[in-house]
């Protein structure tokens, strides 16, 4: 028996822009249905935000996220924001979204794509624990951890 979870991101009214844009930086197909697709009555507002999302690549990289009904303005759900002090993360951010390579060149593909409009917590490089390490949140509040996995 196998098990697979996947990050699924609550947005206030730009699920489709976020799942667009991570469809772009990973590959692979994205599935958008709105709440009108579902039921809800095509001229109500927020009928077409999205109530189910996907991003599903063959690299294994795997999103889903949906809009917050009545929600339009604002960072992702549980937002909050990161940042490095002193040699520490601080955050009040509920989660990150950590993804691994085996080469620094494929995560720097991710982490360039990724860092459009970012904002930087910390730059990709070297680390202790890692031939490269980063963190920055992207232009729709999530934060992103990304290091190179192989020794």
């Amino acid at each position: 028996m196998t098990i697979q979870a996947t990050t699924h991101l609550n947005f206030r009214g730009d699920a489709r822009q976020a799942l667009e844009f991570y469809q772009s930086v990973f590959g692979g197909h994205t599935v958008l249905n709105t709440y009108a697709d579902f039921g809800m009555p095509a001229e109500l507002p927020g009928s077409d935000k999205v109530v189910f999302g996907l991003v599903a690549a063959e690299n294994g990289f795997r999103v889903m996220g949906y809009d917050i009904p009545g929600e339009t303005e604002g960072p992702i759900a549980g937002g909050g924001s990161t940042r490095r002090e002193n040699n520490t993360t601080v955050t009040d951010q509920a989660l990150f979204i950590s993804i691994g390579s085996d080469t620094l060149d494929e995560l720097r593909g991710y982490w360039d794509a990724l860092a459009r409009n970012a904002v930087i917590v910390e730059p990709l490089a070297a680390s202790a624990w890692s031939a490269g390490f980063g963190m920055l949140t992207d232009r729709f509040g999530v934060t992103w951890t990304v290091s190179v996995t192989a020794p």
